[in-house]
């Protein structure tokens, strides 16, 4: 099997906006008008050590330094089931949530929250499912967790749904092959499998996720190549995942593995002012490269061509205007 290259998310990021939208960007590139400036915006970003977090904190930095609002905040959660939740709330002003969690919470038949009121400023990056096994474990499929036990995430997080299609799609989730699920933090996980209480974790999240990195200097892992499962997941539950390559010694020497993706999307309520979303989306495009966090590797979405492909959550308007403008 051929080995995807590995692309610097910074370089595709140049690139992308190379080729996506040359020198048309908007003329206008002044911060908000005091007038207009909101007293305070919020971005609910995902647990301590995450790339959801790490990403959360470099936009909320960046808008205030950008003058969209006097005071920014990144805020720690659970995840995307928790984040969608707070912004359809109308708790925080912006959330990251995975693609499928996003699609799920839209649907008609969710409650407490209004559909209508959830929808996306753009896809801002892939995030990898990392199926995480100790080297020694003798563990080399998902088949050969039959029985076993799984830390799946934290509550609230998107890792717990995508997780949970995964191992239904393996035909994993029944008696007498049940893959038991415990709900973990990430942190938690890893001192878990650590310890042999949990046989294997499941993260998703950027490469490399910082503690993951860590721990592999420490302990033997191994990552699973779940990638095969990803037809009947996609038939159980919707086109939200792809193919993707965690490249070689992302964590220390590991090889290279191919495993499920899922988009990253930003989301906020519909109502939010149109002249915040249209600020936030210039700089998404104009300022790409400040919001990538630095231990990141690989492809990164936030490229004026992948920005507007949010798997069916609709763009703000505003969003959909200013995407309009900058490719002309």
């Amino acid at each position: 099997m051929s080995k995807a290259p590995t692309i610097s998310r910074r370089n595709a990021i140049r690139a992308g906006l190379a080729l996506g939208i040359g020198g048309a960007l908007l003329a206008s590139t002044t911060a908000c008008t005091p007038e207009e400036q909101p007293k305070e915006l919020t971005v609910a970003g995902g647990e301590s050590g995450g790339f959801y977090l790490e990403f959360a904190t470099l936009l909320a930095d960046l808008l205030q330094r950008e003058g969209v609002a006097a005071n920014t905040a990144a805020l720690v959660t659970g995840g995307s089931l928790e984040n969608i939740q707070r912004v359809v709330s109308g708790e925080v002003t912006f959330a990251v949530a995975l693609a499928d969690a996003a699609a799920q919470a839209a649907a008609p038949a969710r409650t407490p929250a209004k559909p209508e009121d959830l929808v996306a400023l753009g896809k801002v990056y892939q995030n990898y499912v990392h199926c995480i096994v100790r080297e020694d474990s003798g563990i080399r499929t998902l088949a050969d967790l039959a029985g076993k036990i799984a830390g799946v995430g934290e509550v609230g997080s998107g890792t717990t749904l995508t997780a949970g299609r995964i191992i239904t799609a393996a035909g994993l989730s029944e008696p007498p092959r049940t893959l038991k699920q415990v709900n973990l933090g990430l942190n938690q996980a890893l001192a878990s499998l650590q310890d042999g209480s949990i046989d294997v974790m499941i993260q998703s999240g950027g490469v490399p996720t910082a503690p993951i990195a860590a721990a592999a200097k420490h302990i033997g892992l191994r990552l699973l190549d779940i990638s095969e499962h990803i037809p009947a997941t996609r038939a159980e539950s919707g086109f939200f995942y792809d193919r993707v390559l965690i490249p070689a010694n992302s964590y220390g020497n590991a090889p290279a593995v191919w495993t499920v993706g899922v988009a990253n999307l930003l989301l906020c309520r519909r109502d939010l002012a149109d002249h915040v979303v249209r600020r936030t989306v210039e700089l998404l495009v104009e300022q790409a490269q400040d919001l990538v966090p630095t231990s990141s590797t690989g492809v990164q979405f936030l490229s004026p061509e992948t920005l507007i492909n949010t798997a069916g959550i609709p763009l703000h308007p505003a969003a959909e205007a200013a995407y309009q403008t900058l490719h002309g």
